[in-house]
Parts: C-alpha cells; structure tokens; sequence
C-alpha cells in the first residue's frame, strides 16, 4: 500500500541515511535536499533511487563524505573550486552567496567545480537563484554512457544541463535535461520495475537497436536527442564541465557500477538588472504567448503542479520504499539486517 511522508520527515530520514553511512552533517545536507525535492516534485529517477548509490559511494571509499570544498583561484567574475573528490552538491552551497554577489557586482559570475561527483538533478541547484532574480545555466558531465552521432559505443556522459529564470508572475522558468533521449535514472527506473524503454533510446553492447533498460546499462548506451544536435550539446557539456575544471571527460572517467560519476560542474550566473533589463516581465509575456498557442505547459509547469499536490497531499512513498529508508536511517547493522 502506498503511503504520503510530509517534506520535512523524508528531509530528516534522508539526512539521517548519510549520515549513519559516513557522510558528515555539513555533506549529507544539500544531497538529502536535492534527494527529497526531487520525490516531492515527482522526480523518482532523481530521489531516493539514487540514495544507494551515494551511500555506496562513501562506503566504497569511491568518494569522501567529510571533505570540505578549497577555493584554488579567484577573480571578480570567476571561482574554481576543487571538491576534494568529494560532492558538488556541498561546493555549490558553501559557494552560492560569493558567486551571486560576483554577478550582482560584474553582472556575471561562473562557478567550476571539479575533482567532485554528481548524481542527481540539476533543477535545485539553480532554481533559488531565479527566485532572487538571476538568469543562471549549470551543466554536469558524467561517465561514458551516450553515443556520438551515429555513432555505437558510449563516448559522451548524458551530460545534463539546467537553466533557470525569474517570471514577474509566477514561479520561475526552469528546465533540466540530458542531452540522451532519455535519461539514466529513468532507464534505471525501467530496469527497476521491469519495464521496456521505448525504441531509440538505446543500444546494447553489440551497438544494436534495444528496448531492454539493462541491455542498454550492462555494456550498451543511450542515444543522443536529436541525433546530431543533441551530440553537439553533449560535446560541449564535455568542454565546460570537464576541460575548463580539470575533470575527466565521459571517455575518460572510470566505470564503477551506477555509483555517482567523477565529474565536474559549470555554473553561470547572470545578474539582469545590472543591464537594465526587465527580465521577469519579458519572460511573463513570453509565457503568456506560448500559452496562446494553445499549450498548456512551460518549462518546469509540471513539476510546479506536482509540488503544490505534494504539499497538499503528502510526498507519495511505497511502503517498501519508507521501510528500507527507515533501515538505511538506522545505520549499517539496520540496513543490511
């Protein structure tokens, strides 16, 4: 039976899940808020689903739990920050206020984050910087697991990017996406619940045509969206994600199960109102003109209706799912009892 968990009670367990598993306090909070906003917005190939992995990644020694970020260079419109082979998530929370106020100062600022991993969705990092009335664009790459351009084997991570603005009225305009048809957590999550990908998503080791999840997770790889356009964008990804932090490219980063890939983060900020422009007017009349075509969405809508029935409602869980996070919670003799 399906159980609801109010947004603060998963928040805790999720913290309490890293903690208990050798994450520090200061680590496991934004991973444990990216994992809980993204089951309330109805992102499940982005929330507890990769909870595991993360924990894993600690446990493994693969990534370190405790490590505090090191700011390596600073400008008045750029900080590199090396992670420590530890998580994104901590550099960017630990470096927001000082790249905000770089944008607000120059008019943009641009955040590189290597040495790090990444796993999950792109989105929280970036909507609160449209509430505050920042334009801001983020990208991750990852390892290898999208093909080139007619291409057969993985060369690309599914190097996601988000991009965010403010709307005079309403929430704000934000989109995430990979640059594959279809994204690794949902293809994990087809695998998961034993159900066929749609046709051309993937291929299997062989480089065939597949719609079996796991053909395309042991050995095969996704395809890039929009053949050609989508490998362009996945190419770039590479270049601002992984060249300009020293991370290592989708080829290059090593394989180790669907554990969080080693990987670098770009950040742009973009402060509008240094350049005068109305930027949360334009986007509502913009809005608005989409809306008169006749569609019914903009990006980032769907999310925004599922949080508001989340917050009504509860934050839907299966019984499974709220027991095994109980154990996970519990520490290591719990979890594997």
């Amino acid at each position: 039976m399906p159980t609801t968990v109010t947004y603060d009670a998963l928040l805790g367990l999720a913290e309490r899940a890293l903690i208990a598993h050798g994450y520090s306090a200061l680590a496991a909070a934004p991973i444990a808020r990216t994992i809980t906003q993204c089951e309330r917005d109805g992102t499940r190939s982005h929330g507890l689903l990769r909870l595991p992995g993360y924990i894993e990644a600690v446990r493994s020694g693969w990534a370190d739990g405790t490590v505090l970020p090191r700011v390596t260079a600073r400008s008045p419109s750029m900080l590199v920050v090396d992670a420590g082979n530890g998580f994104t998530h901590l550099a960017l929370a630990q470096s927001e206020c000082e790249v905000a106020g770089m944008a607000m100062d120059t008019g943009t600022a641009v955040l590189l984050i290597g040495n790090a991993h990444h796993g999950a969705a792109l989105w929280p990092d970036i909507e609160g910087l449209a509430r505050e009335g920042f334009v801001a664009m983020t990208c991750v790459n990852s390892r290898a697991r999208l093909t080139g351009w007619g291409g057969s084997k993985a060369v690309f991570g599914t190097n996601a990017s988000a991009f965010a603005c403010p709307r005079a009225g309403g929430d704000p305009v934000v989109w995430d996406q990979s640059t594959s048809l279809m994204s690794q957590g949902d293809v994990l999550l087809a695998a998961r619940e034993g159900r066929a990908i749609p046709e051309g998503v993937g291929v299997d080791r062989q480089g065939q045509p597949t719609t079996d999840p796991k053909a395309v997770l042991e050995g095969g790889a996704l395809l890039p969206f929009g053949g050609h356009k989508g490998a362009s964008i996945a190419f770039a990804v590479e270049i601002l994600a992984a060249a300009l932090t020293g991370a290592p490219f989708g080829f290059e980063s090593p394989a180790k199960g669907n554990l969080p890939s080693k990987c670098g983060q770009f950040l742009l900020v973009i402060d509008p109102r240094r350049a005068g422009a109305e930027v949360g007017s334009r986007v509502e009349g913009l809005v608005a003109a989409v809306r008169g075509t006749g569609s019914p969405h903009t990006p980032g809508s769907r999310r925004y209706e599922r949080r508001r029935k989340s917050q009504a409602e509860g934050i839907p869980l299966g019984e499974d799912a709220l027991a095994n996070l109980e154990k996970l919670a519990a520490g290591p003799s719990a979890a594997s009892a």
